[in-house]
């Protein structure tokens, strides 16, 4: 007698003895292997239809990548493009339409010696009202921007722009107190183009009358241990202007005069340090600065400057005192013990050519 599901006829011969589940009997139809089926049989509604196979193949199954390995190698090729295009071009390159590099600045400084004893006031006011500065204005108003007029390779915005530094570089470098007393000179620094930032550094590392690394050809600062601000209203008056020079090239010329109102420093004692000096009254000191700066496309952009000369009168002051490093102004009642050649105005046009000159009397207070 056959075994459960034998044909009734028994095993054929030949056939595999029990039948032929015997023969898949190990074989287990689990889920994953069911949707790896490369064919999959229709329904009963399907094979409905007339002529419809009992089977259809099944889509592919997509292998593609997970969404975090795209995104890992998405990322790699953009590094690795982005180091293939920084090796072609190399990041400090000149970018194009800049300028040649920047000329050393040339500088002059001369000390102005006054004729007599140094005139003095108690109070300031009355020292500005008395002194040729008695109209000048305060401060950064004493410095206005001229209208600017575009020229042949630079729009209204670019001239305006180079004013705008030019003027930023004169208010840091004479008004800004931290940078007068000597305390900082970093306001000044960041305005200049990078090119000559080393002149710059060796100028306060190594100061030197050589007319290339003077400190107060960059910026005004006195000596602070003999002097300090007895008003913080600075006067000005001057006048900006610019032209250019080349297609590449706008060049802004200034011309200001600035009068600081100065009294000795007093020592731990309570009494002035300057010997000479009258202990109660301010005195009035005065800088006149020519300057002559250049930009290049990049400056504009960068709000950095060329400074190339810088022609400064400054009194009073002793021709013996050294005026390289900083300022040593003298005070009221204070006189000098030697005076300049002719006799030189820093309120009036026209440049000084001695090393050393002397106040002319009309450019000091009427006391």
């Amino acid at each position: 007698m056959g075994g459960p599901g034998d044909p009734p006829e028994g095993t054929p011969e030949g056939g595999p003895a029990g039948g032929g589940e015997d023969e898949y009997r190990s074989v287990v139809f689990d889920e994953s292997f069911v949707r790896a089926a490369r064919l999959q049989e229709f329904s009963a509604q399907e094979r409905m239809a007339d002529h419809a196979p009992a089977v259809r193949r099944r889509p592919p199954m997509r292998r593609g990548l997970s969404r975090q390995a795209f995104v890992l190698v998405l990322l790699i090729a953009v590094a690795f493009g982005t180091a293939i295009y920084m090796g072609v071009r190399h990041p400090y390159q000149s970018p194009a339409g800049s300028g040649p590099p920047a000329e050393p600045l040339r500088m002059t400084v001369i000390p102005l010696a006054p004729g007599g004893e140094v005139p003095g006031a108690s109070d300031t006011d009355h020292l500005y009202a008395s002194s040729p500065a008695a109209q000048f204005r305060i401060g950064a108003e004493g410095i206005p921007l001229p209208a600017a007029r575009r020229t042949a390779h630079f729009s209204d915005g670019q001239v305006t722009n180079a004013l705008s530094i030019a003027k930023d570089y004169i208010v840091r470098s004479a008004l800004y107190p931290e940078v007068l007393t000597g305390e900082q000179v970093r306001p000044v620094r960041v305005l200049l183009d990078p090119d000559q930032l080393d002149q710059f550094d060796q100028s306060f590392g190594h100061p030197a009358a050589d007319g290339r690394h003077a400190p107060t050809g960059w910026l005004v600062r006195f000596d602070s241990s003999q002097a300090e601000l007895a008003d913080r209203s600075i006067r000005v008056q001057g006048t900006l202007q610019a032209a250019e020079t080349d297609s590449s090239t706008l060049e802004v010329t200034a011309d200001h005069t600035f009068v600081y109102a100065l009294r000795a420093v007093a020592d731990g004692s309570g009494q002035k340090a300057d010997a000479g000096a009258k202990t109660a009254e301010a005195s009035l000191f005065t800088v006149r600065r020519e300057l002559q700066f250049r930009f290049d496309r990049e400056d504009l952009r960068l709000h950095q400057a060329q400074l190339v000369v810088s022609y400064v009168q400054a009194g009073p002051l002793s021709c013996a005192e050294d005026s390289t490093n900083r300022l040593h102004p003298l005070l009221a009642g204070q006189t000098a013990k030697e005076g300049g050649p002719a006799g030189t105005d820093p309120y009036a046009t026209g440049g000084a050519t001695a090393l050393c000159g002397s106040l002319a009397e009309g450019s000091q207070p009427k006391m």
